[in-house]
């Protein structure tokens, strides 16, 4: 009507989503089972069939492994320097959403490129990513930075 079209929609359905699919998907009912009998009998393996663990959903992105040094600064929403990155999926350009892991495949935050990735194999030092989203909560690493007294 808003329109002026006279049209309306039925359904929207959403078919894919990232990595994940139709096929992937898990009904609640499904999920409901699932959790009676972990509640109900201590059997958690249908659970954890179900349930996939966050990385799953961030597997098509990107990818930038950093030192577990660097780990908990970015969990306090600092910028990815440099000297911070062990590896990286080739082809991240300036602009470009990737994520952080650690170097146990664990992930620590959506990050924005602040230059090509390729770039970083020619400096040492320098900002590489912006942190956009934290996911690991901070504290779950050591402190590896240190704060200037004044």
């Amino acid at each position: 009507l808003v329109l002026g079209c006279g049209a309306h929609m039925q359904e929207l359905r959403r078919t894919k989503t990232g990595p994940f699919t139709e096929e992937t998907a898990v009904s609640l009912h499904d999920l409901m089972d699932a959790y009676v009998f972990w509640r109900e009998g201590g059997d958690e393996s249908e659970l954890r069939r179900l349930i996939l663990p966050m990385e799953e959903g961030l597997k098509h992105l990107p990818k930038i492994i950093i030192r577990d040094s660097a780990v908990d600064a970015i969990c306090s929403g600092a910028l990815l320097a440099v000297p911070g990155i062990v590896s990286f999926s080739k082809g991240i350009k300036k602009g470009d959403i990737a994520c952080t892991f650690s170097q146990k495949g664990e992930a620590v935050a959506l990050c924005k490129a602040a230059m090509d990735i390729d770039e970083t194999l020619d400096v040492s030092t320098g900002i590489a990513a912006v942190t956009e989203r934290v996911i690991m909560d901070a504290g779950t690493y050591p402190r590896g930075w240190k704060t200037v007294k004044t």
